[in-house]
């Protein structure tokens, strides 16, 4: 009997250019901090470079904390694409309306949309922490392209 591999948070459902600035922001530090400790240096550079010392450690620890109760109280793996690919997976998009919603003060909803992710009881603590990252994102965003660190449009790839 031959296993299938579950890869349903990784569909893909739309391109980071169809996203708006902060959201692929948002999706290309998930990506580059998932995969280990070159990316989440470069995460902090980013972080580094938007805000004063303090507030970019205070808001990187946010983010970092976010990410560690997703993964501690998920239901399954979450998946993403690899850090240079155009697509937007289900996983990942999830995740940015998360922190959209939460961000925009629509705490119920982010809760609800909390749940595709964590368990129930997780989700509204998971919803506050995304409003911080969310925040903290949309003001990195304007000052960080996100076509950074060697991740421009003709680097970009399709899987």
């Amino acid at each position: 009997m031959k296993m299938e591999r579950d890869i349903r948070g990784a569909m893909a459902v739309g391109q980071l250019a169809e996203v708006s600035a902060w959201e692929a922001e948002l999706i290309l530090n998930m990506r580059l901090w998932q995969d280990g400790p070159t990316g989440q240096a470069q995460v902090w550079s980013a972080y580094a470079r938007a805000f004063r010392p303090g507030d970019a450690r205070h808001r990187l620890r946010d983010f970092e904390r976010l990410l560690s109760v997703i993964e501690a109280n998920m239901l399954r793996p979450l998946l993403r694409h690899g850090v240079a690919c155009r697509c937007v997976g289900s996983d990942e998009a999830i995740f940015a309306n998360l922190v959209r919603f939460a961000s925009n003060g629509e705490l119920h909803e982010a809760t609800l949309i909390a749940t595709l992710l964590v368990r129930p009881a997780h989700a509204e603590h998971v919803a506050l922490l995304a409003g911080e990252v969310g925040v903290a994102t949309r003001e990195l965003a304007k000052e960080h392209n996100t076509a950074r660190d060697g991740l421009t449009a003709a680097s970009l790839r399709l899987h």
